[in-house]
């Protein structure tokens, strides 16, 4: 990978380190998963972007932000898929430490299914739209979040018909009857995170890009 197609600081054994830790995350989640199909339900995304990585890594090279982004989001749902959601070691220590009525892990997952798409969104659509930054930019950002957040629920539903209570460990609702709102409303959250506090450092990369392409 040249330098041009780079510009912002991401570099080749960067994405090939992500795509090794990546690969032996998925491979120690086959050694003994709590649910098999509730492990390859939940680590699909992971397959389906690992790929994409890898194909538009020199024609579409995203900012090194939402390559790191995307890293970390891969890791929380490989652990998720692994022990399922409510059974993750990391939620039940959160529960002790705040003395909470159950595991909150999917709660976290469900804040980085808002806050990792709102920069992938961001990216897109000022890379290939007209939109500009601004309040517009900021409220579309955040309604493509709650979109696709609700579609995830819907699936989530499709997942509990198909496979009646074997789906329990795939919705991960602990009993909590606000469960699919609860989860809709941490992607809202990190949504707005995101663009909060990312978007200089964000507009900083994409600056970078377009700056490296134009010259090279």
């Amino acid at each position: 990978m040249t330098s041009a197609t780079q510009p912002a600081g991401i570099n080749r054994l960067e994405l090939v380190t992500y795509g090794v830790l990546w690969t032996a995350a998925l491979v120690w989640s086959l050694g003994g998963p709590s649910d098999g199909i509730t492990l390859f339900l939940e680590v699909l995304p992971v397959l389906i972007v690992m790929p994409l990585m890898i194909v538009t890594r020199n024609s579409f090279p995203l900012t090194p932000l939402l390559y790191r982004l995307a890293f970390i989001h891969g890791l929380v749902l490989i652990l998720g898929g692994y022990y399922t959601y409510a059974e993750v070691p990391l939620g039940f220590w959160i529960q002790d430490w705040f003395d909470l009525t159950r595991n909150n892990y999917d709660r976290i997952g469900h804040f980085f299914q808002g806050f990792v798409p709102a920069i992938l969104a961001r990216e897109i659509l000022l890379r290939k739209t007209a939109l500009q930054r601004g309040k517009l930019m900021f409220y579309i950002v955040v309604s493509i979040c709650l979109a696709f957040s609700a579609f995830y629920e819907i699936i989530e539903w499709w997942a509990a018909a198909a496979l009646g209570m074997g789906a329990e460990d795939f919705l991960g609702m602990q009993g909590d009857e606000w469960d699919a709102q609860w989860d809709m409303c941490m992607a809202l959250v990190g949504a707005v995170l995101a663009q909060v506090f990312l978007s200089r450092r964000h507009d900083r990369q994409l600056a970078a890009i377009a700056a490296a392409r134009a010259a090279g």
